[in-house]
């Protein structure tokens, strides 16, 4: 069964892609597909990077040390998805105008947060094949946290953009400040120990 593990969550993670395909083409979206698209592959870029971040705690909580062979995948969803969320803002809110789009990035908030986000995860996917971390060596992990100011400028892109700090977006957030927070119990835990 764990065999199949690798390649059932991989098809497990084009789903929400494939149902989004799906709703544009038979007419199950909303009035206003391009933002239906837009907002589908941001909310799941940032659920892949929670996802990502999630492991390390479930593994040294459960034991679950397999759990470690999957981050990856996750984390390349994560950017996979956020280059189509990036992709649709450019072709859908800004038609590819630069002017446009830079002057986004500077003006709004959530705009600069996002693409900040975005930006930080580009070094981490190409940095994330087997060759990347033996070249890099130590400096891999230190190039690889900046996966946490990404997650925190990610969350900060949808609460700012929703304009609302309740529901859906205060969810995310909170799940993200158990993460990190258990990331800082257990390194003052270890510290302690010594």
């Amino acid at each position: 069964m764990i065999r199949f593990a690798r390649p059932v969550l991989f098809l497990a993670a084009l789903l929400p892609l494939a149902w989004l395909v799906f709703a544009v083409l038979t007419g199950r979206a909303s009035a206003n597909p391009a933002e239906d698209i837009l907002l589908t592959t941001g909310i799941w870029s940032l659920r892949f990077l929670l996802a990502s971040l999630a492991i390390t705690p479930v593994r040294r909580i459960t034991g679950w040390h397999r759990l470690i062979q999957y981050r990856r995948m996750l984390g390349l969803f994560a950017f996979f998805y956020a280059v189509l969320h990036v992709l649709s803002y450019i072709a859908f809110d800004r038609f590819f105008v630069l002017g446009e789009i830079w002057a986004d990035v500077v003006k709004r908030p959530f705009i600069t947060a996002g693409m900040t986000a975005f930006v930080l995860m580009i070094p981490l996917a190409v940095t994330s094949t087997r060759g990347w971390i033996q070249r890099l060596g130590r400096r891999w992990q230190l190039l690889h946290r900046l996966v946490y100011v990404s997650a925190v400028a990610g969350v900060l892109h949808f609460v700012w953009k929703v304009k609302v700090v309740i529901g859906e977006p205060v969810f995310y957030a909170v799940i993200l400040a158990v993460l990190l927070g258990f990331r800082v119990v257990w390194r003052l835990r270890r510290s302690g120990a010594r």
